[in-house]
């Protein structure tokens, strides 16, 4: 089963795409690297987890953040409360 990611790239007329590989399309887009890489992890984190690859403005990979899933049934205990 391959692995579950999304990449964040530079869109060629402006702002940020979040793609999955392969797709001819871009899942969303976005005004902002930082607002592209949010939406990035919330799909993934909706899917099971995975990996949020980003991307700089000129295609190179800079970072990845391996995210995991959103529908844990056994979330860890928030500490702050």
């Amino acid at each position: 089963m391959p692995r579950n990611e999304r990449h964040v790239v530079p869109n060629p007329k402006g702002g940020w795409d979040v793609r999955a590989p392969k797709a001819n399309r871009s899942s969303s887009h976005h005004d902002t690297q930082a607002e592209a890489e949010a939406r990035a992890k919330q799909i993934l984190s909706k899917n099971g987890g995975g990996e949020a690859i980003i991307h700089d403005q000129k295609g190179k990979i800079r970072d990845s953040d391996t995210v995991i899933p959103g529908n844990d049934p056994c979330p860890p205990k928030d500490a702050s409360h």
